[in-house]
Parts: structure tokens; C-alpha cells; sequence
């Protein structure tokens, strides 16, 4: 399952192109990783660009979200990552 990491300084256009290739190459599930309510909205806002971007290949994108626990710099914080995939 390919991984993509978003941070609030993402470019929501930027991420929803890797979103797309990676399903125009193949994959049928991807994780996208966020931590703040920044990154949440840039994953969210390239999700859903992302959908126009497969549509005329038939393709139709869900996302399912779920909680997660990292550590940063020692410090453990709780994260969502968005499951991504075809339906």
C-alpha cells in the first residue's frame, strides 16, 4: 500500500497528482498520513480533486478515517491517516 504524508504547508493540487498516479499505476488502496487539523484539510481538499482526476477512467474514490498514535521528537501524538480507495 503506498504511503503519502501531508502537512498543512502541502499543496493540496501537488498531492492529489500522487494520489491519482498511484492509482492510474495500479493500486487499488493507498494511506494518506496527517497530524494537525491543517494537514486533515489539505489531505481532505486533495482527496477530493484527486476524484476528478480518475473519474474519466471509471474510476470513483472513497476514504475511510481512522485515529493512529506516533512519535514525533520523542512525543507521542495521535494522527489520522485516511485510507483511500476504489470503489
Amino acid at each position: 500500500m503506498d504511503i503519502i504524508k501531508v502537512s498543512s504547508k502541502s499543496i493540496s493540487q501537488k498531492v492529489a497528482g500522487s494520489i491519482a498516479n498511484s492509482f492510474r499505476e495500479g493500486s487499488k488502496k493507498i494511506e494518506v498520513q496527517t497530524v494537525g487539523a491543517g494537514a486533515v484539510n489539505q489531505a481532505i481538499k486533495a482527496i477530493s480533486i484527486a476524484r476528478g482526476f480518475v473519474a474519466p477512467l471509471g474510476l470513483n474514490l472513497i476514504c475511510t478515517p481512522a485515529f493512529y498514535d506516533i512519535v514525533i521528537d520523542g512525543k507521542e501524538k495521535t494522527a489520522i491517516k485516511l485510507i483511500v480507495e476504489t470503489r
